[in-house]
């Protein structure tokens, strides 16, 4: 896949990661940026078409599917973080939340391009995961199961889209300099950083990207004994 002459759609691209995929895109010679956002007015960039597209909304996804019919590349990035466990109060409702927009939304999207992708030439599907998919954070266990969902369904549409001739690139983060965990006080990725890595990926035909350190040590500690998806040991 290559980004110079590619007619992109960026989901939540009117702040932090999605932002900075929607410059970079531009900057790499993309014909056309497609910015996404709830709140269409809320896209700044020049150069961008603002687009208003909530991931939950299945008419806001019909309408875009029906409108962008040139698009060769769809980048899942719009996502939600409601920082809860699943015995906490509210707990169910926040896992919900964030595998309506986290889950269902790449999903009813991609397919919902799919077709136009294969139309197009094949093109490539950019799904944005998280370190988070491979272990559970008790203050963020919900968020964590979604993504670790969200991992799964890539795996699954990688295969699935392979016949048409549709990379499926998923990228793995941890912590990122971003509105989204502005209150961390852990070291933080550069969003630039992480999409430059990540559309290099993409040109080289890669399916996986391991943007930092974190994902790269979580990713080695699934094989690990035992393995960090178990969490701290309890004490004796």
């Amino acid at each position: 896949m290559k980004i110079r002459d590619s007619v992109a759609l960026v989901t939540g691209a009117n702040r932090g990661l999605g932002l900075a995929f929607a410059r970079a895109l531009l900057a790499g010679g993309a014909r056309k940026v497609y910015a996404a956002a709830r709140d269409p007015a809320s896209v700044t960039l020049p150069g961008v078409q603002a687009i208003r597209l909530d991931v939950t909304n299945p008419d806001d996804i019909a309408a875009a599917a029906r409108d962008l019919g040139d698009l060769t590349l769809l980048v899942n990035n719009a996502g939600i973080l409601r920082g809860s466990g699943f015995l906490a109060p509210g707990g169910v409702d926040a896992v919900r939340a964030e595998l309506e927009t986290n889950f269902f939304g790449p999903l009813a999207l991609t397919r919902a391009f799919a077709p136009i992708l294969a139309r197009n030439g094949g093109g490539a599907v950019v799904n944005v995961l998280s370190a988070l998919s491979w272990i559970s954070l008790p203050s963020a266990a919900t968020y964590c199961a979604s993504k670790s969902a969200a991992w799964s369904l890539s795996n699954g549409l990688r295969q699935e889209l392979r016949g048409q001739g549709t990379q499926l690139l998923a990228l793995h983060v941890g912590y990122m300099d971003t509105d989204m965990v502005r209150t961390v006080t852990a070291a933080k990725s550069n969003p630039d950083d992480v999409v430059r890595q990540t559309l290099a990926a993409l040109e080289d035909g890669r399916e996986e990207i391991l943007a930092d350190e974190v994902s790269r040590q979580l990713k080695l500690g699934l094989s690990a004994e035992p393995g960090a998806y178990l969490g701290m040991p309890r004490a004796a």
